[in-house]
């Protein structure tokens, strides 16, 4: 359905006159008269009845004509909003984990640009005791974490949700078909992990040493989709987000390690400081994410 046809539906009801129509619209009385004659071919019935040179809508003509006011006040709130989003402009600063930012960047960036053309984008990744500095230091807009939950008051949870976490390894793996393993079962085997001291590595950590075991891994590197590839090969375990790993479990290449006495709770939280200024293109960004579900 045309929505040019609708708006010629509805001048020519509002104004009673096909030709008062056309002169508005910048239309010949042709044009209007095909319009009309092609959205009722469309829906199957007489919208306007013509009798004498004077118009008059028939009963389907009046429920069309609500219809046809609606689609025109969604579309110029469409129009209104896509020119007001085309508009904004400005920096925005964003400080993640390595493998957060690579989710972000890998799964809607390019979607984001082309809705705010405007906005340009700076990502830096850090821990997450460097991202508050950074926010208290206003060096950053806005950080995404990866850890254990936090909430302090001077700071405002745009968003947060629960991480998934799993000890996971490649589909040949010798554990792959094991059930119920203990920590202690695959400790002593080779892990490639996060950076010490880098969010869920951290919290990861403080668990092993709750139960004293010590975790010595072969490689140590923060961009996880590397540890996937790694792990895809043939070579090592390790402690990774569900959001990294799922899509190669599903399609078979890796395998998650039912180990049974681990339990890291990890939240991935949107926080800013509270007495940060909330501009135009700020929230945008903001409610862009809490839309996307943490993806970016």
């Amino acid at each position: 359905m045309e929505i040019r046809n609708l708006i010629t539906f509805i001048q020519v009801a509002e104004l009673g006159s096909f030709t008062k129509a056309a002169k508005v619209l910048g239309y010949s009385q042709s044009t209007v008269s095909f319009q009309i004659k092609q959205l009722e071919d469309e829906l199957g019935c007489l919208l306007i009845e013509r009798i004498n040179h004077t118009i008059n809508l028939t009963q389907k003509g009046r429920e069309v004509l609500d219809f046809a006011h609606r689609i025109s006040r969604m579309t110029d709130e469409f129009n209104q909003n896509l020119y007001s989003a085309r508009s904004l402009t400005g920096c925005i600063h964003i400080v993640t984990p390595d493998s957060v930012c690579e989710d972000m960047i890998k799964s809607n960036y390019v979607d984001f640009h082309n809705k705010y053309p405007g906005i340009s984008l700076k990502f830096t990744t850090a821990d997450t005791e460097d991202m508050f500095r950074m926010l208290d230091h206003n060096e950053a807009d806005i950080m995404l974490t990866l850890d254990n939950h936090i909430y302090q008051n001077n700071y405002v949870i745009a968003k947060e949700e629960f991480v998934g976490m799993h000890f996971v390894t490649g589909k040949n793996s010798e554990y792959a078909t094991d059930k119920e393993l203990s920590i202690k079962d695959i400790a002593d085997k080779p892990f490639i992990l996060t950076e010490k001291g880098m969010g869920y590595r951290r919290a990861f950590d403080e668990e092993m040493a709750r139960q004293s075991i010590e975790i010595q891994p072969v490689l140590e590197i923060g961009r996880t989709d590397l540890i996937a590839e790694i792990l895809c090969s043939g070579v090592g375990i390790s402690f990774l987000p569900d959001f990294v790993t799922e899509a190669l479990v599903e399609q078979g290449e890796l395998i998650y390690l039912d180990v049974k006495d681990v339990r890291v709770n990890i939240w991935k939280q949107l926080i800013y400081h509270r007495n940060k200024w909330i501009g135009e293109s700020f929230s945008a960004l903001i409610e862009y994410i809490k839309e996307k579900e943490f993806s970016m």
